[in-house]
């Protein structure tokens, strides 16, 4: 379990994926029942301060020596050069050598791939940075098209908003839905969009623009256990099956029997996580109506069983 958490900075840090470790690592939240992280921004010197990509900067409260027993070592993005901090590197190195977590946003895994902690590892990054990887470290296997892998003691993530996504899944996988639930709503975003333990996450599927649809979204994701048809929700839209799938699409980027889908798939892994529901049931309570088909729908959006994803992340068991 993640306990201590070790932010490393180091001159031309970018400020937003850093806040994004910052938001779901280093803010209390135990008075919702989150556990609290002994989160350390560390430094090549405490108290000196590090230079953004912006402009800005950041103080470090501690040096590189507080990673070395830190439980999750994370790497925000940082300005893509030849060099890095040789200090930085020894304490990526120590606590790979001793088995500590690392996940990397966005281009930080040019930082890890720089220490050479993941050599031969399949990572990914901001799509715009993929090649530039392969090139300086042929032997990466690089998937630009993913939000995140999750490769077990690593995690990296692709550009920006992703390193959100990575974050609450390594939260999600360590400490349940529950925890990565709370987090994910005081940040009003997705507590989770696709995929499992060595998974990779394809594009997600979008939100609603308009109000009124967020709404019916919402109406949808509380209903899934219902047969619902387009035409169904086409009455409830007040307009024709037609106009309303033409809609779903412009509005979600998706049809709306794929969005339903991929709910469905969200809500059986919080179920397979939370309970000892057995699948029939489950599946029911999903609205995939039966196991058969909750198996065939999971293993295609998360690529394993609902079996063996529940033997991996079920906290009902412990």
């Amino acid at each position: 379990m993640i306990r201590t958490v070790a932010a490393v900075v180091s001159h031309g840090l970018a400020p937003f994926e850093f806040g994004v470790v910052c938001e779901v690592f280093g803010l209390d939240r135990s008075d919702q029942g989150v556990p609290t992280f002994d989160f350390r921004v560390c430094g090549p010197e405490a108290g000196v301060a590090v230079r953004t990509s912006v402009g800005a900067q950041i103080v470090p409260e501690h040096g590189l020596d507080a990673v070395d027993d830190a439980d999750l070592v994370v790497v925000p993005a940082i300005r893509i050069g030849t060099h890095y901090p040789e200090e930085l590197l020894d304490a990526l190195r120590r606590a790979s050598a001793r088995g500590a977590t690392m996940l990397s946003v966005c281009s930080g895994v040019f930082v890890l791939a720089a220490a050479g902690v993941i050599d031969g590892r399949r990572v990914t990054t901001h799509w715009m940075h993929a090649d530039e990887l392969r090139r300086r470290h042929p032997s990466l296997d690089i998937d630009p098209d993913v939000l995140f892998v999750d490769d077990g003691d690593l995690v990296t993530s692709a550009g920006t908003a992703a390193g959100i996504d990575a974050c609450l899944h390594l939260v999600r996988r360590e400490l349940g839905s529950r925890v990565a639930n709370v987090i994910a709503r005081r940040m009003v975003v997705p507590p989770q969009r696709e995929g499992g333990q060595r998974q990779f996450v394809q594009r997600p599927v979008p939100a609603a623009e308009e109000d009124s649809f967020a709404e019916l979204l919402d109406w949808m994701t509380e209903h899934l256990e219902e047969p619902l048809t387009v035409r169904d929700l086409a009455r409830r839209a007040h307009t024709s099956e037609r106009t309303f799938a033409r809609t779903f699409v412009a509005q979600t980027g998706t049809t709306p029997l794929a969005w339903l889908t991929a709910q469905r798939v969200a809500h059986a892994q919080t179920l397979l996580e939370e309970t000892r529901l057995d699948l029939e049931d489950l599946a029911r309570r999903c609205g995939f109506g039966s196991a058969a088909l909750l198996r065939h729908h999971f293993r295609r959006s998360v690529g394993v069983t609902p079996t063996e994803y529940r033997t991996t992340f079920c906290h009902a068991a412990a």
